[in-house]
């Protein structure tokens, strides 16, 4: 089998060697590793058990744990999950200590120096330490039962983590922190933002950054946030950006570094057909997220976890439903640093003084090679994220402290409450992460902001900031009471999709990057159109129209552009002059629907991309190019210059191109781009433009790159998808690059208080990361043909959904 390929755009960079050769374990050499996948039947004796345990599976393998105790539900918990992906559990762990070239070796030392300046270890051990101790026992008793799997399968690891040679150490309660932390430093891209926005300031100069860096379509331009680079030149004082930057972009091309494109609404029960509340949850991200079903005497519930962390991140207890999706908020913010040598010691500038930065000796374990020691800084901002120079300019990161922080103990409360007041108890203890938390009980529905906003002194966050000026630190944290949050809203339902969720001048600063504002308009336009039930919310979740393609025509019929237009498209060249006219007359009778099959959805998304090079590349290319790169990386992760130009910015000084000797403005380089959408249509798909399909241009993949442990890597035919980065049913596409689209592991759910059994979901991902096992990757035909499994609460309908066969855990000697 062959190794998995990186994207084209990236760098080659020692990383990518190490994650291509461990992942090529994922698929080959499986021949006696079939033992390492646990049994579904029979009885296993497990010291640290108190009573039995029942474990059923259903047909997608997910586990219903039936126990006596919750302590013991927890132990197995701790079991089960350890036996269906104990792979992604250390490779996490690992990622997030910093630890990887452990198992990796030497190429995966760069993320190892990332992730020790990130420091998350520090994060972890703060918040595990404030948590209470009945949260401290629970992770305990969770640790015991995955350390029962690694002592008994000791010599029967699945054959990724047994080849790679690495010896996975005992779990530990504070692991269960650490993912937590992880998870939490995943919910926010702002660190790859910032450092593409600095790499683009490179190339174009401060004067027209602001024009790359667009907020919201209502938002002024951040001259302001780029006049912070005035006097600097990055390319001499900060020489490490180029590596920093290929190593940012490579974890975000894993979506390790943040990834939108979730979604969470709920329906008021007057506005459902069953008088009942309703609620709809689909998220995305870079692990595989692993249903399950707990019931013990005092605690059941039913959804969502993250293998490693023994906490329902989504779910259902039979009262109360809850959901989770990115709020996109800013709370990682760069710090460029004035450092220079003196000695032995490493100072940085502060307010016109020099101060020792703190050092810590990091040792990185390399595997086949001897130890490395290295002494890592921090400031009083954070970590310096690179290498200190004897003299220049050093970037730390400041993410939010943890001290005090309930959030695990909240938690866990959250899946215990009753109705929606109990929720919002629960969720205003949440200081990490920053999410979009939905909930409802069967007559109320709410919404809460959770985390830490810092609250700056001066400047938005959008860029870096100069260390050196305490006018730019952080003055505290937003105050909990002004997090946004709703309950029972006028309009019969409310919802989120990344999009800005406050207004323009809120009173807390939450984010200045948000994502495409057409999801969250889609999603406001099909709750509002009638009652809904469950199959309703499952319509709204696989819908594949945008509006951003009304605004396009709205754009070219606006006042000032429609005569400037058609005299632009009458200039050029006769040979072209026709298919500027067909491809103009048939985006103007486009409806939006982004399906597969559509001819006019493919020639809509042709012009969008031939709009981003003719408008963008001049300036920015190469487009191998470590600018354009960042420039589509972007577009990715947020609003983009790209859809922000095409709405608007008539004036922007990116219309003219600069490899012409005249001056071009936005209708000309429209007029090109229609004709250019037709030519690219034509070498891709033919000359019948009739026959053309958004899916010939638009697929699913396999194999998908993916970081070492943290995606399941498997062969399949490619798969035809429609939709984009502005539909309810997000497909994104690097817009400026290629049309491929990358399916992230992914899971959705939906919740109908008017139906006996409330809880219905899916996931893309399979059960187990074992690839000899029967549910490894399943669940990709279940998720595109969108067949959602019940997860019944009601003991009498256990054994329809399970069946009766079960595995029978009881207390060891």
């Amino acid at each position: 089998m062959a190794s998995p390929a990186l994207p084209p755009f990236l760098p080659r960079f020692g990383v990518a060697a190490a994650i291509l050769g461990l992942l090529s374990l994922g698929g080959c050499q499986m021949g006696g590793y079939h033992d390492s996948v646990p049994p579904t039947t029979g009885v296993q004796p497990l010291k640290g058990l108190a009573q039995n345990v029942s474990v059923r599976r259903n047909a997608m393998g997910m586990p219903l744990i039936e126990s006596s105790t919750f302590h013991d539900a927890l132990f197995a918990l701790g079991y089960v999950q350890a036996g269906d992906r104990i792979g992604q559990m250390v490779d996490m762990r690992l990622l997030a200590q910093g630890r990887l070239a452990e198992m990796a070796g030497p190429d995966a030392l760069e993320v190892d120096r990332l992730m020790r300046a990130v420091n998350l270890k520090k994060s972890a051990n703060q918040l595990y330490a404030d948590a209470s101790p009945r949260l401290k026992r629970f992770f305990e008793v969770y640790a015991r039962g995955v350390n029962a799997y690694l002592f008994r399968y000791r010599d029967k690891l699945p054959a990724p983590l047994a080849q790679s040679g690495y010896r996975p150490e005992y779990w530990k309660p504070e692991d269960s922190a650490l993912i937590f932390c992880l998870y939490n430093f995943s919910q926010s891209v702002n660190l790859q933002e910032e450092l593409a926005a600095l790499v683009l300031a490179q190339k174009v100069g401060n004067d027209k950054l602001a024009w790359l860096l667009p907020n919201y379509p209502d938002e002024p331009l951040p001259h302001a946030e780029a006049d912070k680079l005035s006097g600097l030149n990055l390319s001499t004082q900060l020489p490490n950006l180029p590596a920093l930057n290929a190593l940012s972009q490579q974890l975000a091309a894993f979506n390790l570094l943040g990834a939108p494109g979730s979604s969470n609404w709920a329906i008021a029960a007057p506005h459902s057909r069953s008088g009942k509340s309703l609620l709809a949850s689909d998220s995305q991200g870079a692990w595989a997220m692993s249903p399950v079903q707990i019931r013990a005497p005092k605690y059941q519930a039913a959804g969502f976890t993250l293998a490693g962390l023994p906490l329902v991140l989504s779910g259902f207890n039979g009262k109360l439903a809850w959901s989770t999706s990115a709020v996109m908020g800013d709370n990682q913010d760069l710090f460029l640093e004035k450092i220079r040598r003196e000695g032995g010691r490493l100072l940085y500038q502060a307010d016109g003084k020099w101060q020792p930065a703190m050092a810590r000796n990091e040792t990185f374990f390399i595997k086949g090679q001897r130890p490395v020691r290295e002494t890592l800084y921090d400031t009083r901002h954070g970590g310096l994220l690179s290498p200190a120079q004897n003299a220049g300019l050093a970037l730390a990161l400041q993410m939010p402290e943890l001290k005090g922080d309930k959030s695990l103990d909240a938690f866990f409360d959250l899946s215990r409450k009753a109705n929606v007041e109990g929720a919002f108890e629960a969720s205003r203890e949440m200081g990490a992460p920053a999410l979009n938390l939905v909930f409802a009980d069967a007559n109320n529905i709410g919404w809460q902001v959770t985390g830490h906003f810092p609250n700056r002194r001066d400047g938005q966050g959008l860029l870096p900031s100069p260390g050196w000026e305490s006018r730019y630190d952080w003055d505290g944290y937003a105050d909990p009471m002004l997090h946004p949050y709703d309950q029972d809203p006028p309009q019969g339902w409310l919802g989120n999709a990344n999009q800005r969720s406050v207004p323009r001048g809120y009173g807390m600063q939450l984010s200045n990057t948000w994502y495409y504002p057409e999801r969250a308009e889609r999603l406001a336009q099909m709750a509002a159109n009638g009652k809904h039930d469950s199959r309703s919310l499952i319509t709204m979740q696989n819908d594949q129209t945008t509006l951003f393609a009304a605004k396009l025509k709205s754009m070219f019929q606006a006042p000032g552009m429609a005569q400037p237009l058609k005299q632009a498209i009458d200039a050029l060249p006769q040979d072209q002059r026709a298919k500027a006219r067909e491809a103009y007359d048939r985006l103007m009778a486009f409806d939006g629907r982004l399906s597969a099959t559509s001819a006019d959805a493919a020639l809509y998304q042709l012009f969008l991309q031939e709009s981003a090079r003719l408008t963008f590349l001049d300036e920015l290319g190469p487009e191998t190019g470590a600018a354009w790169q960042a420039f589509v990386s972007n577009a990715r992760l947020s609003y983009s210059a790209q859809a922000d130009h095409l709405l608007g910015r008539d004036d922007s000084p990116f219309w003219d191109d600069h490899n012409t000797a005249q001056k071009e403005d936005k209708p000309t380089i429209l007029a090109r781009s229609l004709v250019a959408a037709i030519n690219l249509g034509e070498r891709q798909m033919g000359g019948d433009h009739r026959t053309w399909q958004w899916g010939t241009l638009h697929q699913y993949r396999w194999p998908v790159a993916s970081f070492h442990g943290l995606g399941d890597t498997l062969n399949r035919s490619s798969q035809a998808v429609g939709g984009d980065h502005t539909t309810l049913n997000s497909s994104a596409y690097a817009w400026g690059q290629d049309f491929n689209a990358r399916l992230m592991p992914s899971m959705r759910m939906v919740v109908d208080f008017g139906l006996p059994e409330p809880l219905q979901g899916i996931s893309s991902s399979g059960q187990s990361g074992n690839p000899v096992s029967s549910h490894f990757a399943d669940g990709l035909d279940a998720w595109f043909k969108g067949r959602y499994v019940s997860f019944p609460m009601q003991t009498q309908n256990f054994e329809r959904a399970y069946g009766s066969k079960r595995l029978t855990l009881v207390p060891g000697r």
